[in-house]
């Protein structure tokens, strides 16, 4: 009786071994949470490189509105940052930050700020603080010249993954230097003629 029994557990998990119904649901129970996280992974992963290139687009059209402009007036920087927020679109401009700055450089080569302007959510540089110019840029070569530097940042929130990458949010930031195209400094005034 006892042989019967085992023989027929062996018979049954013989069975088992070569019944191949359900090995599909077993393999997509592990694959899916794997092409889940895949999917979202490149989807945040893609809208983090686009934004990273809507920041260096922004910051390039700032940058090089501003190079092109004799005098800037309170109105025009407002108009320059409208075209800010515009370029950024159809992402939210709320964690957008721009500073522009014109840099003057010295006789002796060393650089420091004229003026600057920020948008709403930050802060400008102050006057006169010193600031260091990538080489080529600054130094004795380029000496009584100025630069329009145009820093710009974009906080990206993650949509996905926080608890994976241990971070909420990602920060993407560009810079440029441009030359004035049209006189040798601009200046920065309120209304009317600048001085």
């Amino acid at each position: 009786m006892k042989n019967d029994t085992r023989q027929g557990f062996m018979t049954r998990i013989a069975r088992f071994r070569r019944d191949s119904r359900g090995v599909s649901a077993v393999e997509f129970a592990f694959v899916f949470p794997v092409m889940v996280v895949l999917f979202l992974g490149g989807t945040a992963m893609t809208q983090g490189v686009v934004l990273k290139r809507k920041t260096t687009l922004v910051t390039r059209t700032v940058g090089d509105l501003v190079s092109q402009y004799t005098q800037i007036v309170d109105t025009d920087m407002a108009s320059i940052m409208s075209a800010a927020t515009a370029v950024i679109q159809p992402y939210d401009s709320g964690p957008l930050n721009i500073i522009v700055s014109s840099v003057t450089i010295d006789a002796a080569g060393n650089a420091t700020i004229d003026w600057s302007a920020p948008s709403a959510n930050t802060t400008a540089h102050a006057k006169n603080a010193p600031v260091t110019l990538p080489t080529g840029i600054g130094g004795l070569a380029n000496a009584n010249t100025t630069v329009i530097w145009a820093e710009g940042s974009y906080l990206y929130t993650l949509p996905v993954g926080t608890g994976v990458l241990g971070m909420t949010s990602m920060p993407l930031s560009e810079q440029f230097y441009l030359r004035p195209r049209r006189i040798a400094t601009i200046k920065r005034c309120a209304t009317g003629t600048c001085p």
